[in-house]
């Protein structure tokens, strides 16, 4: 009963600690889709599992939890962004543990726009062609487990933006700790997780989409100018999450303290550099570890007031998974995962993703 007192606490002294972000900077970030969750576990309940995220997903929440991989995991997926834009996402991520409580994590995650045509001041009907934006981001994590209860990492991230006569690059560094209660990797039942996320390199576009044909100063010829764009920064944040696990039910063979039921309440603070900071709360319930299903609400403020609000998301976020075993000696088992983030306008981000723990 303590120990459940404590985590309210915590979540209760978020919500009081959660502004309105910094308003002075507002806007001035850029590469904003690493603020996006393309993983369809993790974003079932909206992202605010810090704590307790497990696996390839934790590299977009808090690289610590990266450690719990058992052995390899492969996970695809793929993400109908505010559908209706047109706009996809495809990521594929793989983590391998190497030994002494060490893990190695890759990610790679591609956002598509489609075609677009291609417009200019004289034309500014089109016709003259179309192009493809594309963002692609590359991830290299290690995560390792420290004691019983720390388990902690790193993620070095290249960042790529552009089109076929400008780009921006940058590098991305994220850090994050995972605390759980407990002699068990597994039967844990308090966790508490902070990660520090996007550190990095400032970003600037550059390309031929930047030079034109201008008169020379001095003369009567022609020359080629560059013209020099802004440099921007990543949208950095720090997460702090907490969760309890709530176990009831029949023991499950061969797993210590783990029930046949179970039911996680997770909540946390994001704290933004350049758009509002987040409170969120959530809940999954896990019959047999075979059968997920959570729910998460994510606020900031204004976001119930369609006048203030500055994000397309409304906060409600939803997913299930089956998780399947493939065999009963080895433990291997396949995932299906999909969840749902409601927005408004367009038809909110559907999102699904296939994962294999071998």
């Amino acid at each position: 009963m303590n120990k459940i007192l404590i985590v309210t606490l915590i979540l209760i002294t978020g919500l009081n600690a959660a502004t309105a972000g910094n308003k002075d900077r507002a806007g001035q970030a850029g590469a904003y889709e690493l603020l996006i969750n393309p993983w369809a576990r993790s974003s079932g309940w909206h992202g605010i599992n810090t704590a307790c995220v497990h696996g390839i997903e934790a590299l977009n929440l808090n690289v610590g939890g990266l450690a719990f991989t058992g052995k390899t995991e492969v996970v695809f997926s793929h993400c109908n962004y505010l559908q209706g834009t047109g706009i996809n996402i495809n990521s594929f991520g793989f983590s391998q543990n190497i030994g002494h409580d060490g893990v190695i994590g890759v990610d790679v995650m591609s956002m598509s726009f489609g075609d677009i045509m291609t417009t200019t001041v004289n034309l500014p009907e089109g016709g003259i062609g179309t192009f493809k934006p594309q963002f692609i981001n590359l991830a290299l994590a290690y995560s390792k487990a420290f004691s019983r209860s720390i388990y902690g990492g790193i993620t070095l991230r290249g960042v790529t933006e552009g089109i076929a006569d400008a780009k921006a690059s940058g590098i991305g560094l994220d850090a994050g700790i995972q605390y759980v209660t407990g002699d068990g990797r597994y039967d844990d039942r308090i966790k508490f997780g902070i990660a520090l996320r996007n550190i990095g390199t400032p970003l600037k576009f550059q390309g031929d989409a930047l030079t034109y044909k201008g008169d020379a100063q001095d003369g009567n010829y022609t020359m080629t100018v560059s013209e020099r764009s802004q440099e921007f920064e990543l949208p950095s944040l720090l997460n702090i999450g907490a969760s309890y696990d709530f176990h009831f039910g029949k023991k499950m063979e061969g797993k210590t303290n783990m029930t046949t039921n179970r039911i996680t309440l997770a909540g946390n603070f994001a704290s933004h550099s350049f758009s509002r900071d987040n409170i969120g709360i959530g809940l999954e319930y896990s019959l047999k570890n075979e059968f997920m299903v959570r729910v998460g609400y994510n606020y900031e403020s204004g976001i119930t007031n369609p006048d203030e609000r500055t994000t397309v998301y409304t906060g409600i976020a939803g997913g299930f998974t089956f998780e399947l075993p493939l065999s009963k000696k080895t433990g291997n088992t396949v995932g299906l995962d999909y969840s749902y983030r409601a927005s408004n306008p367009w038809g909110g981000t559907h999102t699904l993703g296939v994962r294999f723990n071998m």
